[in-house]
């Protein structure tokens, strides 16, 4: 168990996860760097908004936000939230990302994660049926308004049932 699992098993005892989610990730140093901040968190985790500011800490040579900072601020998200949503029975893990940068992004930017009630449905299915599926989840980093795309991120995640993953674990190892 990581040390954010054991703040989180810990802190849930005194505030709602929810809450937790939220806070713990602002006040987090991997995250803090990113310079996005969580903004919003539904008491069920099924929606997330972050804002990226635009600030002279994410500024890069040309005056727009570092695309190091635009992926940073996405890049935990979709994992600890679909961790967060699934039982202990499941095992979660990024294994892939493609960003795509659209234009110079030269103002606040924002995203929105969502999973939906079918898609956690399908995803146990899925997982009961094959012991383990890769699901690919796209946030698209726009202004306020929400009328202007800057950044699209791709994320592949794995998640396995915890037995299976824990068998063929042991199987990599003797081999």
């Amino acid at each position: 168990m990581s040390f954010y699992q054991k703040l989180t098993a810990i802190g849930t005892k005194f505030v709602s996860k929810h809450k937790l989610f939220k806070h713990g990730f602002n006040l987090s140093p991997m995250y803090r760097r990113s310079t996005g901040k969580i903004i919003e968190v539904s008491e069920d985790l099924m929606f997330i908004k972050v804002k990226l500011p635009i600030s002279y800490k994410n500024r890069n040579y040309v005056n727009s936000i570092f695309g190091g900072s635009i992926f940073s601020a996405v890049d935990p998200i979709p994992m600890v939230q679909l961790m967060n949503l699934l039982d202990k029975n499941f095992v979660v893990w990024d294994k892939s990302a493609q960003i795509n940068f659209k234009r110079p992004a030269k103002e606040d930017l924002y995203a929105d994660f969502k999973f939906t009630e079918e898609e956690l449905s399908r995803i146990k299915a899925d997982v009961a049926d094959n012991n383990e599926i890769e699901l690919v989840k796209t946030t698209f980093l726009k202004n306020k308004e929400g009328s202007k795309v800057y950044c699209e991120v791709h994320k592949t995640i794995y998640v396995a049932n915890k037995e299976f993953y824990k068998e063929k674990r042991l199987k990599s190892k003797k081999n």
